[in-house]
């Protein structure tokens, strides 16, 4: 029986499964072209609007932008961890085109990532 499953993106790398929610951008705590990220569940402070970004554990990503009318627009897309610490992004819509980023820091609750282009 050939096998049709999808390579499980976190394989070799289990802290990537604290990849796996939705992540919303803290602007505030950026330090130069390190984005910082937590968790949506979160108590930022008052903003005109957050982007952010879902993983899910089969390699499924969501990319949320500001929408024209203020509020959150997704792009679905695909993430693949392609080094230790690098994900490869890919949006269905190609609304972008496809990019990387860096992960600086994974803990829980805090997300830094590096957009490598």
């Amino acid at each position: 029986m050939a096998n049709t499953c999808t390579p499980d993106p976190r394989r070799g790398n289990p802290e990537l499964q604290l990849l796996e929610q939705t992540w919303l951008h803290a602007h505030e705590e950026d330090q130069g072209n390190v984005h910082v990220y937590r968790p949506n569940t979160f108590a930022f402070p008052p903003s005109r609007g957050r982007t952010g970004m879902a993983f899910e554990h089969n390699g499924l990503f969501t990319q949320y932008d500001i929408a024209p009318t203020d509020g959150l627009e997704g792009h679905k897309g695909q993430w693949q961890a392609v080094k230790e610490n690098t994900l490869h992004i890919s949006l269905e819509d190609h609304s972008q085109p496809d990019y990387t980023l860096e992960i600086v820091s994974l803990e829980p609750g805090l997300l830094k990532v590096r957009r490598v282009e």
